[in-house]
């Protein structure tokens, strides 16, 4: 290889160091890579930003929009209250999750999906007296199964075809191409899990984070006639305490909610803060604070007010106060919400609220204006856990969503149009017909995601370019002897291991090259060496961070990292197996 190759290689190990190493986010490590190899000459800055105009990538992001339709026009939530119903015990449950999750999954993007549904069956777990940690994470296995079934189930397989596409020149693949081997793996995925998991999950129902209130909130009043009174909340010394902040402010039965700094205190105001509870008697030595009649302890948080809503949400990996101290993050300001308490692997972070560094996948217990509600619902910041919206109505709209998705599958599906074609019309029409607006639809867009993807195109072409992965194919070859069945065996395992320490769709994006490169050394077929890396960058089980679904339903279910380890690992070589012996079956290796 010359320098070019090297560089090229380099630049992939280091990246894979730091996206296994660090927090970094995949979308910035890539894109940093891709104006290396621009800068750098290795490639021309039309390669490196060709991913950009991928056909994949442009269908990825109209299924987004595609799948905001659905979700806003409520048609999930259609599916969901016809379908659910009462059963009698977990596996009933499962038995009815199964059908609306698989075959959602299997024509939308499985995050709004999993997004839409978790709040559904957390209020649903509770009402059939079941533990949500029986149901949560058989939620994000369905959805990942079921995502393998289409080509547009998941963006990997979309991503994946569409580089096949520009590698090689061929056609790609149809609609329905990977679901003769997706559809025994789903079966017996099913199966397990329906079997296996109610024994294996934990019955987490009496250990709600957030069942009491009194723990973490307490009250005092503000002394009539004494030296605060008239003061504002900043002037009084109550916004820069260390052990709790203010919340609100109950005055002559109204709420002051998400208090501002510069709020008048007034005479007999009761102050309700949150945080460490034992340090009431720090407050008391306040002059100008007193007792409250409830002893210091909040009740009024457990009354309903038009003026506040009681929000359970879970941080999603997009939200900007991630990495970030619950004091620095400026809720108040940015979100109109205070955070009471966060829980983390289904346990109460205690401590110094305010000095909580967030991470992705904890559990919020959040104070908020009302409009957060509607507001959250479409945004990606946090996801909307607890029974907000009682009364779901019927969006008039719902059918017409799902009329517009299956126009979307028949013009694919029988080849009266192309994926791009289909989906860009699809997306169209979900906004035009007032099936989502113009702002949902933008917000649907996970910039991240198709950043990463973009970006990681351009490393897939500089590793084809330099003749790397044809050297990293060669030496693949030489260790496997040419064994076809071995080759196979390789490929599944490579893009199953880095799917799990970085992202499914980097993982896929990356291995192509060197698998097209493998296949054409030894003169095997390609088809069957695609679809093992699309099952495999999706069959992500073992730990909850390597698919977004694993980390959505992570604190909904008050998991510890030991619970997917303990139900993930076998699902991840169940499936591995099922998969390589319905290739192994099903295709001619060779040519």
């Amino acid at each position: 290889m010359e320098w070019q190759g090297w560089f090229a290689l380099s630049l992939m190990v280091t990246a894979l160091a730091v996206l296994i190493l660090t927090r970094i986010g995949p979308h910035i490590v890539m894109m940093a890579v891709l104006a290396l190899l621009s800068i750098s000459g290795v490639l021309s800055p039309n390669e490196a930003l060709s991913g950009f105009s991928n056909s994949g990538l442009i269908t990825v992001a109209c299924m987004f929009v595609v799948a905001a339709g659905i979700h806003s026009s409520g048609g999930v939530d259609m599916l969901v209250n016809r379908v659910l119903g009462k059963p009698k015990g977990v596996r009933g449950a499962l038995a009815r999750i199964f059908a609306p999750v698989v075959l959602l999954s299997g024509f939308l993007n499985n995050t709004p999906v999993v997004a839409t549904m978790i709040p559904a069956i957390h209020a649903w777990s509770r009402k059939i007296n079941i533990p949500a940690s029986k149901l949560m994470i058989p939620l994000s296995y369905s959805a990942i199964l079921g995502g393998t079934l289409t080509l547009i189930g998941t963006s990997t397989n979309l991503v994946v075809n569409g580089q096949y596409q520009e590698l090689t020149g061929e056609a790609g693949l149809s609609l329905f191409s990977i679901t003769a081997v997706a559809l025994p793996v789903v079966l017996v995925g099913l199966a397990f899990i329906w079997l296996v998991f109610p024994r294996l999950l934990p019955d987490r129902s009496e250990k709600r984070a957030f069942a009491n209130l009194r723990e973490f909130t307490l009250e005092v009043a503000v002394a009539p006639g004494g030296p605060l009174v008239g003061q504002s909340v900043e002037q009084a010394g109550l916004r820069s305490l260390d052990r709790v902040y203010l919340v609100e402010i109950e005055r002559n039965g109204n709420i002051v909610t998400a208090v501002p700094s510069e709020e008048k205190l007034r005479d007999g105001d009761r102050l309700v803060f949150a945080g460490d509870t034992e340090a009431i008697s720090d407050l008391l030595r306040i002059n100008g604070i007193i007792p409250s009649p409830e002893n210091g302890h909040s009740d009024t948080l457990n009354l309903d007010r038009a003026e506040r809503s009681l929000v359970e949400a879970v941080v999603s990996p997009h939200c900007d106060a991630v990495g970030h101290a619950i004091r620095d993050a400026r809720f108040r300001d940015r979100y109109g919400a205070v955070v009471l308490a966060v829980a983390r692997n289904g346990e109460r972070v205690q401590g110094n609220l305010g000095n909580i560094v967030l991470e992705a996948g904890d559990t919020l217990l959040l104070e908020a204006r009302p409009a957060f509600v509607s507001r959250q619902r479409y945004n990606k910041d946090f996801l909307l856990i607890n029974d907000l919206d009682k009364s779901q109505p019927r969006h008039e709209r719902a059918w017409l969503a799902w009329g517009i998705l299956a126009a979307i599958v028949l013009a694919a599906g029988t080849g009266a149009t192309s994926m791009l074609n289909a989906a860009l019309v699809g997306a169209g029409l979900m906004v035009v017909t007032g099936c989502c607006s113009v702002s949902q639809a933008e917000k649907s867009l996970d910039l991240t995601v198709i950043l990463t993807i973009a970006a990681s195109f351009a490393l897939g072409a500089a590793l084809q370019k330099t003749g790397v992965s044809g050297w990293i194919a060669h030496a693949i070859v030489d260790l496997s002897a040419g064994t076809p069945w071995l080759l196979l065996l390789l490929t599944y395992l490579a893009v199953s291991i880095l799917t799990e320490i970085i992202t499914n769709n980097a993982a896929a994006v990356l291995m192509l090259p060197i698998v097209l490169e493998v296949t054409e050394r030894a003169g095997l077929q390609h088809e069957p060496f695609i679809f093992a890396i699309m099952i495999a960058a999706s069959a992500s089980f073992a730990t909850p961070l390597g698919y977004q679904t694993n980390l959505m339903v992570y604190g909904p279910g008050g998991y510890r990292f030991s619970d997917f380890l303990k139900v993930g690992v076998p699902m991840n070589l169940l499936i591995g197996a099922v998969t390589l012996t319905t290739l192994l079956l099903g295709w001619p290796l060779v040519r």
